[in-house]
């Protein structure tokens, strides 16, 4: 079971920005090995995306996954996972998502 908020915040350079495994096409083999080898801090990506755009406060999964550059279902798809572990719950309030619908807000435990 996962602690704390933490454990899923994904590694960082030097301005803050996330790091995230990737190479490009063009890139020499050390670089595609490299990008390979990479493990982010995270257990989940998703998640601890999710977790940190929560760290704003409450919203719905609409609002979230544009915090975190996701979309509407990759964020969906992952609350299970996060409240069972006890770390995101409903607040009880609906918001509206972006097509004007009553959406679930969640929030940090």
């Amino acid at each position: 079971m996962r602690t704390s908020i933490d454990d899923y915040r994904p590694a960082q350079d030097d301005s803050g920005l996330p790091l995230f495994a990737s190479a490009r096409a063009s890139d020499p083999p050390t670089s595609h090995a490299a990008a390979r080898a990479f493990t982010p801090r995270a257990k989940n990506e998703h998640e601890g995306l999710i977790l940190v755009a929560l760290e704003c406060g409450p919203a719905g999964k609409t609002r979230i996954a544009h915090l975190c550059g996701l979309t509407d279902q990759q964020v969906i798809r992952r609350m299970r996972n996060l409240v069972r572990d006890g770390l995101v719950v409903p607040t009880g309030r609906e918001v509206p998502s972006a097509a004007g619908r009553a959406e679930m807000e969640w929030r940090l435990v």
